[in-house]
């Protein structure tokens, strides 16, 4: 009887212990809940077109179309300023709730972002493309960030994987070559061509990356980065799907805690 006593605690104590092992190779994977906020939109149609019949969503008058990320009006800290779209990282009486990341309330599919663009000192921001407003996330977890940055001085050109963390970098992925952005404090040209998943970012003139979305070779980039399913699994859901059903999200710039300056904003649809 002694025998066939210790043989039941044993099993118990063996289960118990299998039981209670940490789970966390299987769940770490698992994509949690979301939910994409439904946030109010603009009609593209009303927006004025320059000669090159480009849409132009900043006339250097008027923030008529943009909104907060997941907010329904401007963020404070963003505003005009001598004709300028700035973002200012203090102001007298505003706080941390006063930021946030500015987007164009309109869901572009297939176009060409056009923009010119300055940086602080030691400076960084980005622009966003093809993003959703998924509730009580930022907004790069769905989104794929061209990078604006001060390269001779920001900490982040120093990290990442050759420079893919420099500006006109799809950052943490692909770097900008060749790196050909402007000192701070002088203007730099930056374009985003998105057509049929094929993504080119240009600075100053020159075509400095190119990949393609949707594809194996994406999926594989993702993986690379701190996107990768592992890491951050609603992040490489949303990005490995970037854009969701439609193929298609809102543009935004970033709000990093410096201040940055942008003019000339355009969108080509293709």
């Amino acid at each position: 009887m002694r025998n066939v006593f210790m043989y039941m605690i044993g099993t118990v104590v063996l289960l118990s212990s299998t039981n209670c092992r940490p789970q966390k190779d299987v769940a770490s994977s698992e994509v949690p809940p979301y939910t994409v906020s439904s946030l109010p939109k603009v009609d593209i149609s009303t927006f004025p077109k320059n000669a090159e019949g480009a849409f132009v969503l900043f006339d250097g008058t008027s923030l008529n179309g943009w909104r907060g990320y997941n907010k329904e009006s401007v963020p404070a800290k963003w505003g005009i300023e001598d004709g300028l779209l700035k973002f200012s990282s203090a102001g007298a009486g505003l706080g941390n709730e006063d930021g946030g990341d500015l987007i164009f309330a309109y869901d572009f599919k297939n176009f060409e972002l056009e923009f010119e663009w300055k940086i602080s000192h030691a400076g960084n921001s980005g622009v966003f493309f093809l993003a959703k407003e998924i509730k009580d996330q930022p907004i790069y977890i769905s989104s794929p960030e061209y990078q604006l940055l001060d390269n001779e001085n920001h900490p982040d050109a120093k990290l990442g994987v050759d420079g893919n963390r420099k500006s006109g970098s799809l950052y943490d992925m692909i770097p900008a070559k060749p790196q050909n952005s402007k000192p701070v404090g002088e203007w730099n040209k930056a374009k985003i061509i998105v057509n049929d998943g094929k993504v080119t970012h240009y600075q100053n003139g020159e075509k400095v990356v190119e990949y393609t979305l949707w594809t194996p070779d994406w999926t594989a980039l993702l993986q690379a980065s701190k996107f990768s399913k592992e890491k951050w699994p609603l992040a490489f859901e949303l990005l490995n799907n970037v854009g969701g059903k439609s193929k298609a999200g809102v543009l935004g710039f970033q709000d990093h805690g410096d201040d940055v300056w942008l003019k000339n904003i355009t969108v080509k649809t293709l």
